[in-house]
C-alpha cells in the first residue's frame, strides 16, 4: 500500500498541472494552519499541492548565503554576501533520492548521508505523507488530525527516524538517522504534520550562525546579518515562507533570539511541560517549542506536542496543570481588560547600555503604551526603576545563600583553613529584616547561572548509549569523530566547538544542588514580586540588540545585557512568549579596533529595517494567560511584516 501512495506522490509530484487548475490562487506566502485546512476542506488544496509550493520556495531560496572558498564542509572563513536572496536554513530534506534529484536539490541535502539507496518502504518521504493525507480525505472528507497538511522543519537537534540527526555536527555516525522519532515528533506526525526538512543550526544547540555540515545560515530581511542563535534555521524558514511553523530549542534564548530576528511568534514553554525526549544536548534548561508567523499557531502546535511523557520524568509535573480547553481557545483575544502586567525595566535602562539597544528600548516603549490602549493596567517602575529589585534584595541572600556568601568575602570572612569566623546565619536574617544591608550590584541582569557542564555530558552520554550507534557510543567517539569549522572567532559567535566539548567532557563529578538551588531561587524571586504585585505576566523586550552582521564582533554583555535575550528566567523553566513589536530604522553596528577598548567599537548609525520583537513571561503553567495577551497585542498592532526579498515564486 505504501508503495502505490509513493508512485501515486511522485505522479501529481511530476505532473502539478493535474492539481493546479483548482488551486493555483492558494497563497502559500503567510498562510496560516488555518488557511491551509480551510482550503483543503473546501476542495481547493491538497497536501500534495501544500508540499510542492513549499518545495518551490525552499528550491528559489534555500541556497547558500554566504561566500565560503572552502565549501560547507571546508569549513574555513566566510564572507556574508549583501542582497543573496538565499538563506541556507533549511540543512536536509525530507525526499527520497529520486525526487531530491529531479528537483534539482543538492546531494548534501539528502535524507541521509549513510543510506545511499534511501529506498525503506517504512520511510516515506514527504511527498508520500501528503499523498497518503490526500487519499484518506477523498475516501472520508474530513482531515486526518489537527495538524493535516500542515509543513514543518524540525531543528536538527531532534531525532527524527527518516532523516539524519547530528545536531549539525559533521559526525561519523555508523547510521546517521536515529532508531525512532523524539516523543514530541511522533505527536506531530501522528496529528498529521508533514515533515519537509531539519533545519540548520548553531551547532549542537550554540549561539553561532553556523553548523559543520550545515554551513552558515542567514536572516532574511538582511542575508549579511544572523537570523538568531541557535534555532536559526528554523526562524529564517518560517519567516520566508519556506514552511508553516518550525521546532526551536531554547536554553538562553534560543528561540527568541530567532523570533526577535525574523519577526515571528516564538514560544518557549514551560519546562515540564514538552518532553525534551529524542534531543541532542537536552538539560535541565532545555525546551522544546515552536516557532510560528501567529500566535495561535503556536498555540495549535503547543496543542500536540505538550503533555506527560514517560520518557521525560520532568513532564510528570505537568498532570493535572494543563487547560480543560485547547490552548487555540486563548489565542482569540481583543482586549486585555483586568490583566495586570509589569514592565522588566531592568531589560529597558538606556543609561546602562549603549546606543545599539535604544530601537529596542523605545519600541518596547510603544509596546507599552499598546498594551495600555486595549485595556491591561501597567505597572510599571519607571525609568531607571526595578520591577524585581526589591524581591532580590530581601529573597537572593537566603534562596541563593552559597553563592551569595562566596560573592561577599568582606561580610562574610573565613580563617585560613576556609571556616566561617562570624555568624553567617545571624547576618542573612539581618539582611532579611533590613535590606539595606545587602551590599548593591546585584540585579536581575546579572544573577547568573550555575555552571551544568557536568550535567550537558551526562545527558549526551545518556543519550548516545540509548541511540545506540555502532561508531559513536560516547562523547568521547562524538569529539574523535567528528569534523569541525575551522574559522575560530568567538568575539564574532564562531567559537571551537571542538574545544567547547572537551571542556564538558573533562566534568568528571555531577553535583546537581547548585543548578536546582539557582532554579528554585530564581522561581521563587520572580514569583513573589508577582504575588506582591499582583501581576498576570510581566513584559520587556525580547532583546535589545537587532541582527548582527555574520562574522562581526556581536555585542558585549554590557552591565549584564546579552546580545540575544534575556535568558536568567528563561532557564530556570519560566514560560515566555515572543511578539513583533516592529522594525528599526536604523542600526549601530560593531567593528574591530585594536585602538578601542576590548578591541571593538560601535561605528555610526546606518539605516536598517530589522525586525524586533517584545516578550512576556508568567508562571509555570500560564500559557493560556501568555496567548491572551499576545494575540490581544498581535491583533491590535500588526507588526509583522514578511521579508520583501523573499516574495512569490513563478511555478515551474
Amino acid at each position: 500500500m505504501l508503495r502505490k501512495l509513493a508512485l501515486a506522490a511522485t505522479f501529481i509530484f511530476l505532473a502539478p498541472s493535474l492539481t493546479s487548475a483548482q488551486t493555483a490562487k492558494f497563497q502559500i506566502e503567510e498562510a496560516t494552519i488555518e488557511t491551509i485546512q480551510s482550503a483543503i476542506m473546501r476542495g481547493e488544496l491538497t497536501s500534495t499541492r501544500v508540499v510542492q509550493l513549499y518545495l518551490n520556495r525552499i528550491r528559489a531560496y534555500n541556497g547558500t548565503c554566504v561566500r565560503q572558498p572552502d565549501g560547507v564542509l571546508g569549513a574555513g572563513p566566510i564572507t556574508p554576501i549583501k542582497n543573496a536572496h538565499q538563506l541556507n536554513a533549511l540543512m536536509t530534506l525530507n525526499l527520497r533520492p529520486t525526487k531530491r534529484q529531479t528537483l534539482g536539490f543538492d546531494p548534501h541535502k539528502a535524507r541521509s548521508m549513510t543510506d545511499a539507496a534511501d529506498n525503506n518502504a517504512a520511510m516515506p518521504d514527504a511527498l508520500d505523507v501528503a499523498a497518503q493525507q490526500d487519499v484518506y480525505f477523498a475516501a472520508n472528507r474530513r482531515l486526518i488530525g489537527p495538524l493535516h497538511g500542515v509543513v514543518l522543519a524540525i531543528k536538527d537537534q531532534y531525532d527524527t527516524f527518516d532523516m539524519r540527526t547530528t545536531a549539525g555536527m559533521d559526525a561519523a555516525y555508523a547510521n546517521d538517522r536515529p532508531p525512532r522519532d523524539a516523543t514530541f515528533v511522533k505527536r506531530l506526525r501522528d496529528a498529521g504534520a508533514i515533515l519537509i526538512a531539519k533545519a540548520n543550526l548553531g551547532e549542537m544547540g550554540t549561539p553561532n550562525s553556523r553548523s559543520s555540515f550545515g554551513g552558515p545560515f542567514c536572516n532574511p530581511y538582511d542575508t549579511e546579518r544572523s537570523p538568531g542563535t541557535s534555532s536559526g534555521g528554523s526562524g529564517s524558514s518560517v519567516a520566508a515562507n519556506l514552511v508553516t511553523c518550525a521546532i526551536g530549542e531554547e536554553t538562553g534564548g534560543s528561540i527568541h533570539h530567532p523570533s526577535k530576528n525574523n519577526s515571528l511568534v516564538g514560544l518557549a514553554p514551560t519546562q515540564e511541560l514538552v518532553s525534551r525526549d529524542g534531543m541532542i544536548g537536552a538539560a535541565l534548561n532545555t525546551r522544546v517549542g515552536p516557532l510560528c508567523r501567529t500566535v495561535k499557531d503556536a498555540a495549535r502546535m503547543l496543542e500536540v506536542i505538550a503533555g506527560y511523557d514517560p520518557k521525560d520524568e520532568l513532564t510528570a509535573f505537568s498532570i493535572g496543570r494543563m487547560p480543560a480547553e485547547p490552548y487555540r481557545s486563548f489565542a482569540n483575544e481583543r482586549t486585555l481588560n483586568g490583566m495586570r502586567i509589569g514592565v522588566i525595566r531592568e531589560h529597558m535602562d538606556k543609561k546602562v547600555f549603549n546606543e545599539a539597544d535604544v530601537q529596542a528600548i523605545d519600541l518596547t516603549e510603544r509596546a507599552i503604551g499598546d498594551l495600555r490602549r486595549i485595556g491591561a493596567t501597567i505597572v510599571d517602575p519607571g525609568p531607571g526603576g526595578a520591577l524585581f529589585q526589591v524581591c532580590i534584595d530581601k529573597y537572593f541572600p537566603l534562596y541563593r545563600n552559597r553563592v551569595f556568601i562566596e560573592q561577599n568575602p568582606n561580610l562574610f570572612p573565613s580563617d585560613a583553613n576556609g571556616k566561617p569566623t562570624t555568624d553567617r546565619v545571624s547576618q542573612l536574617v539581618d539582611m532579611y529584616f533590613d535590606p539595606k544591608l545587602v551590599p548593591p550590584g546585584t540585579t536581575i541582569r546579572n544573577i547568573g547561572a550555575a555552571s551544568n557542564n557536568a550535567l550537558t555530558k551526562y545527558m549526551l552520554n545518556r543519550y548516545l548509549r540509548e541511540r545506540g550507534d555502532a561508531n559513536i557510543k560516547s562523547m568521547r567517539d562524538l569529539i574523535d569523530k567528528s569534523k569541525y569549522y575551522r574559522d575560530i572567532r568567538p568575539e564574532a559567535g564562531f567559537i571551537d566547538r571542538k574545544a567547547a566539548l572537551e571542556e564538558i567532557n573533562s566534568s568528571m563529578t555531577l553535583d546537581l544542588a547548585t543548578v536546582f538551588q539557582d532554579r528554585f531561587a530564581n522561581q521563587q524571586i520572580m514569583l513573589q514580586c508577582m504575588a506582591e504585585q499582583n501581576l498576570d505576566a510581566v513584559v520587556s523586550p525580547s532583546g535589545n540588540i537587532p541582527a548582527y552582521i555574520l562574522g562581526a564582533p556581536i555585542e558585549p554583555p554590557l552591565d549584564g545585557r546579552t546580545n540575544s535575550v534575556w535568558g536568567l528566567l528563561g532557564q530556570h523553566g519560566i514560560p515566555t512568549l515572543s511578539v513583533p513589536a516592529g522594525f528599526t530604522t536604523q542600526v549601530h553596528d560593531r567593528v574591530r579596533d585594536p585602538a578601542a577598548r576590548g578591541g571593538t567599537r560601535l561605528v555610526a548609525p546606518v539605516p536598517a529595517t530589522l525586525p524586533l520583537g517584545i516578550m512576556f513571561w508568567g508562571r509555570p503553567f500560564s500559557e493560556p494567560t501568555l496567548l491572551k495577551i499576545a494575540s490581544a497585542y498581535e491583533a491590535a498592532t500588526k507588526h509583522r511584516i514578511p521579508p520583501p526579498d523573499f516574495g512569490p515564486v513563478a511555478e515551474r
